[in-house]
């Protein structure tokens, strides 16, 4: 179902970062690999099947919601808040999985501060979502969402590791952490469930295609890269490195 009511900029741009957001993670599979030496040839296929899996799941999110089978909140649970707790049990089970662990320790701290700079775009097109009336205010940085505070800072962040060191990522990484679980628990308590915000302003809009990529591919990808980001700062507390490193 297309919502009528939402511009071209929020109809194009959730499905846009997700496809993104798919692409990097592939090309983020393959730098690590290359890093870990892996061989080119296995490095490539193992991107590949990567962005191919990540590709998976978000068909399969689009056609469930297509089917209408998550706006079912009479059902008992409701279909949305299974995929909900699934996808954050899933991004948890991969940032500690055997890929996770991969990219922590092939990639750069930077580049894994730097990935959720994708949240500053994201919160500019939940914004306009608002003002078009297709997503709850309550949802956007004119309500109660800061999110975008996490996209602005990991740009100014990452290129300032060198310098700032892994200190000043803990501390961003559990103040990025604490925003991003605020706008999950008010997306929450905007469905039809709770209602918290009065009739008027219910979280609906992420039961339909393509919105439903909001939760089940950016909020898994905001969720899995601070995991990401605190494994390596473990691996970074057990091996001394470089400044060049980290930055």
């Amino acid at each position: 179902m297309i919502d009528d009511s939402a511009s071209t900029l929020v109809f194009l741009g959730i499905p846009s970062l997700a496809a993104v957001l798919v692409g990097l993670l592939a090309f983020g599979s393959f730098s690590a690999e290359r890093r870990l030496g892996t061989e080119p040839r296995l490095a490539a296929r193992r991107a590949a099947w990567t962005g191919l899996l990540a590709l998976g799941w978000a068909g399969g999110t689009l056609l469930i919601a297509e089917r209408g089978w998550l706006a079912r909140f009479d059902a008992r649970p409701p279909p949305l808040m299974l995929l909900v707790v699934f996808t954050l049990g899933g991004s948890i089970a991969l940032g500690r999985s055997r890929f996770g662990q991969r990219l922590l320790l092939g990639l750069p701290l930077w580049a894994l501060v730097g990935f959720q700079a994708f949240r500053l775009p994201l919160e500019l097109v939940l914004h306009q979502a608002a003002l078009d009336g297709t997503m709850p205010v309550e949802m956007s940085f004119a309500g109660y969402n800061f999110d975008i505070l996490s996209g602005v800072s990991a740009l100014l962040l990452a290129p300032a590791l060198g310098w700032a060191g892994p200190g000043a990522a803990l501390i961003w990484n559990i103040g990025g952490l604490l925003l991003l679980c605020n706008i999950i628990g008010i997306a929450v308590a905007a469905t039809p469930l709770f209602h918290a915000f009065g009739p008027e302003h219910l979280n609906v809009w992420i039961t339909r295609p393509p919105y439903v990529l909001l939760p089940t591919v950016l909020v898994l990808a905001a969720l899995f890269g601070h995991l990401l980001v605190f494994g390596k700062l473990r691996a970074l507390r057990r091996q001394p490195v470089s400044a060049s490193s980290t930055g």
